[in-house]
């Protein structure tokens, strides 16, 4: 096979919510041919439009491809729409949003019904994808053979990272990533209610939040470095118990303020506890195995 005619493969894919029609639209521009299902027909109109073909069932555009993805709403609706249909010699690649214990229990279905399994994590809002410089990408995991098949297929919405046969591993990178982004997120929400009700223009301030956090971010290599070698003191700069006695004037700041400390708390409570079994000379990195031992 000629690597054009592999680019030019043809493809399913079944869920043409926002981020399915956006992935259907890369494909379609890249000249795959395409067929589609969804279970609201009116969303295949514009696709058809630009040369994908419209399936009446789910059934029938599985039937059309070797190469099945699937981007629906949540498990449940995979579940539902791929029930009873036939999968044998299929390579069926899930981008819905799951959990990883729900894509090693899809990748253990798929398997049972003869096919190859891969699942995937996908980072990037529906006007990144297919949109060159956007920075998106899709973490994928499970059949590293589905993978290496299908490649180039996959990098043409967005860009691929493979992170392991483990089929969970794709969603777990995915919501790794997300969760940090939501204690970010957290923190910026806090940092902004504390100038709110000052005379300084969020405009102004926000240039200094966004260089503050980027200076932050070497730290993320750091706590990296420390959990790989399991000492928590190498290259410590402000210790435990600096940042501990540090964290009243945080907390003094905000009830000044009139802000409610309810984002700062729960961190600032696992760092007291480390303190508190004497660990005042290490990073704050001790927290993360605070969380996995509250975790099992």
């Amino acid at each position: 096979m000629t690597d054009n005619a592999f680019e030019k493969s043809p493809l399913t894919l079944l869920g043409l919510g926002a981020m399915g029609t956006a992935l259907a639209r890369a494909w379609l521009a890249a000249g795959h041919p395409l067929t589609v299902w969804n279970r609201g027909p009116g969303r295949a109109e514009p696709l058809a439009a630009a040369g994908a073909t419209v399936a009446g069932t789910a059934a029938e555009a599985v039937a059309a491809s070797r190469l099945v993805v699937v981007c629906l709403l949540d498990d449940a609706s995979v579940d539902e729409t791929l029930t009873g249909i036939d999968l044998a010699g299929k390579d069926l690649v899930d981008l819905t949003t799951s959990t990883p214990a729900q894509a090693r229990a899809r990748a253990t279905w798929a398997r049972e019904r003869g096919a190859r399994f891969l699942d995937g994590g996908i980072m990037a809002v529906p006007p990144m994808i297919g949109t060159p410089g956007s920075g998106a990408y899709v973490f994928y995991s499970g059949s590293r053979a589905l993978f290496d098949a299908h490649r180039a297929v996959l990098a043409i919405p967005a860009g691929t990272s493979y992170v392991g046969e483990d089929a969970g591993f794709a969603a777990l990178h995915d919501v790794a990533l997300l969760s940090a982004m939501y204690g970010m997120f957290a923190g910026v929400a806090h940092a902004f209610a504390l100038i709110r009700k000052e005379k300084i223009e969020p405009t102004a301030f926000a240039p200094l939040l966004a260089d503050w956090l980027v200076a932050m971010t070497p730290s993320v290599h750091a706590t990296a470095a420390q959990l790989a070698e399991g000492d928590y003191t190498q290259g410590v700069v402000s210790n435990l118990a600096m940042q501990v006695a540090g964290s009243a004037t945080l907390l003094r700041t905000a009830e000044e303020q009139g802000v409610s400390n309810e984002l700062l708390t729960p961190y600032l409570s696992l760092l007291e506890r480390l303190l508190a079994d004497g660990r005042g000379n290490e990073s704050t990195t001790g927290a993360v195995d605070l969380l996995a031992l509250r975790a099992t």
